[in-house]
């Protein structure tokens, strides 16, 4: 399954790994995503397919526009550690 917009991911490689994440666009094998903190929606990171797995969460579209409101959306699931696909 490939993410849309909103869709919540959790990090498997790279410096970032056991963070979750939202995806802002999707392109052929690669997705851009944001954390509202390390990296803004004005600097999304490309990651690789293969190096996220999807999440069962999803940010409404009208809580993607601040960063402000993507950290407070991903605090909420950041009690549950991001381990494999879930």
């Amino acid at each position: 399954m490939v993410p849309t917009r909103g869709f919540v991911v959790c990090s498997k490689a790279g410096r970032d790994s056991g963070n979750f994440m939202v995806v802002l666009e999707t392109k052929d094998r690669v997705v851009l995503v944001a954390d509202g903190k390390k990296r803004s929606i004005k600097r999304p990171k490309r990651k690789n397919l293969k190096h996220i797995s999807l999440t069962q969460s999803v940010i409404p579209e009208e809580q993607l526009f601040t960063n402000k409101s993507i950290r407070h959306a991903l605090s909420q699931l950041n009690a549950n550690t991001c381990q494999g696909e879930i």
